[in-house]
């Protein structure tokens, strides 16, 4: 059967998260959706990582097994058409080896989190950035995060509910940049625990608005206590913006759940 590899964009709102579920709508149900109406057939669609409810995505990836060859462009037009009216766009398809598995083939993520800290609340992106009603120090937050690079027990900034087998993970960078009225926290890893990017972020917040310093920070990260940990960020701020793959030997397991 041959394999293809999509790239995909989506705004997470509607969804109940990537993985398919019982309570609502999901991602992947809806391109399981639109692979039945265009095959006639139930098809199951990998996806390399399982985003949560309400968190986009902009350059998600997966793969599918067809029973027929497909030219890739083809194939990506007729899924944008039976995928409507779901805010989900295929942006790309290619042939993959038989081999090839969105989620443990890959050695790397990357995602982005977004906050707008105006006095103003966002209307054209409400529920796409976390609104912070006050200017938050992006230098301090900045210099604060390095401290969370590098390998180290996250088990602070792990969800109680994270199923990974270990804490344990090396974040391999996480920086802070302003633009404008947008503060954009990026963070590049192999893999990351359920909740450790939102939870990152919230206490990096604190951080920002002067309640945190960066020794705090590094005290939560030490505690290795779920309780240190500060505010989760919302959902709506976080998209993930990239999935690496190469020939990397595996240093860790291959699962995410970085929401």
């Amino acid at each position: 059967m041959p394999r293809y590899k999509l790239i995909l964009e989506y705004d997470g709102t509607p969804f109940v998260g990537w993985q398919r579920q019982e309570n609502g709508l999901s991602v992947q149900g809806a391109l399981e959706g639109a692979f039945e109406g265009l095959t006639g057939r139930l098809i199951t669609v990998k996806g390399a990582g399982r985003t949560d409810a309400g968190v986009h995505a902009t350059a998600q990836v997966a793969h599918v097994d067809l029973d027929k060859v497909w030219r890739p462009d083809k194939l990506r037009d007729a899924l944008n058409a039976h995928i409507r009216p779901h805010p989900v766009s295929v942006l790309q398809v290619e042939a993959a080896a038989d081999d090839f598995d969105a989620r443990f083939s890959a050695i790397g993520r990357r995602y982005l989190y977004r906050i707008i800290d105006r006095r103003a609340p966002p209307t054209l992106e409400r529920d796409r950035v976390w609104h912070v009603p006050r200017r938050l120090d992006v230098a301090a937050m900045d210099a604060a995060a390095k401290l969370l690079v590098g390998h180290h027990d996250f088990t602070t900034f792990r969800s109680t509910e994270c199923q990974a087998h270990s804490p344990v993970k090396t974040l391999e960078t996480l920086d802070v940049v302003r633009k404008g009225d947008a503060v954009e926290v990026h963070t590049t890893a192999r893999s990351f625990l359920h909740n450790q990017v939102r939870s990152m972020v919230g206490s990096l917040k604190h951080v920002g608005e002067g309640k945190w310093t960066a020794d705090d920070l590094k005290a939560a990260l030490d505690a290795r206590d779920r309780k240190a940990c500060g505010v989760v960020a919302p959902p709506g701020g976080l998209y993930l913006a990239g999935v690496a793959y190469g020939e990397a030997a595996r240093a860790e397991p291959a699962s995410d759940d970085a929401d």
